[in-house]
């Protein structure tokens, strides 16, 4: 039996723009009620009055930098004063600073681990407390590729993923007795905003951010006796090297 999303609550990090974005747009076109967040106010501001001028369900924007446990504290909390519950959390916030260890300096390093890997497990702590109490809810996980693929210049980004896929399937084992389904996604390429990124046509064999927003959906969708725990996702042609 799939899930009627119809008034259910999520919160997605990073949603003012790319892969956030399109998973919240996805979310609230279901019915779902959507709290987003991003460290700039005036962008998740416009996003979510975007999003809700666009959708059915009601979007709601708040400035969270999940590097900072008391900005989650409060996000969490905002939601479920607003919304009266929590059922979907989407741990998609996350930096890149991509250089060889000699010229990757102990600034890029923390913000890239307590961007990427503390920021989920705050936004975990604080939510599960609430996941539970609707006894059939979701964490989503955006990892990387880059999780079990490790390249030069990437080590701060790479233990970040490398970690977030271990802490993701410790995560699953801790919670799913309490009816919270643990999944994480691991995308390849994407046509975002990523790391100063400007999307353009150059970037039309890459995956689209709404491409795994449709993913996010089959998975909140999904047979709640399974679970599909790990969903890797590349560009099905890269251009020949």
């Amino acid at each position: 039996m799939t899930q009627d999303l119809q008034g259910k609550t999520a919160v997605v990090t990073g949603g003012s723009k790319g892969i956030g974005y399109a998973i919240a747009d996805a979310l609230a076109a279901a019915g779902c009620n959507v709290m987003i967040s991003a460290r700039h106010a005036d962008e998740v501001e416009e996003a979510a009055r975007t999003l809700s001028d666009q959708n059915p369900g009601t979007v709601a924007g708040i400035m969270c930098d999940v590097r900072k446990h008391d900005d989650v504290r409060q996000m969490i909390a905002a939601t479920v004063e607003r919304f009266g519950g929590l059922d979907v959390l989407v741990n998609n916030a996350g930096v890149g600073k991509f250089a060889a260890m000699g010229e990757l300096s102990p600034d890029d390093w923390h913000r890239v681990i307590q961007t990427n890997l503390d920021g989920v497990f705050f936004c975990c702590h604080e939510a599960i407390p609430h996941l539970r109490q609707q006894g059939d809810s979701w964490i989503i996980n955006i990892a990387s590729l880059a999780g079990k693929n490790p390249f030069p210049g990437g080590a701060a980004y790479n233990a970040s993923k490398f970690g977030l896929v271990g802490f993701s399937e410790a995560l699953m084992l801790d919670v799913r007795q309490f009816g919270i389904r643990v999944n994480y996604i691991m995308p390849g390429s994407v046509a975002t905003h990523f790391n100063d990124h400007t999307p353009s046509a150059q970037d039309a064999w890459k995956i689209q951010p709404e491409d795994v927003a449709e993913l996010v959906m089959t998975l909140v969708r999904f047979p709640s006796r399974s679970l599909p725990s790990r969903i890797e996702i590349r560009p099905t042609k890269p251009p020949r090297k």
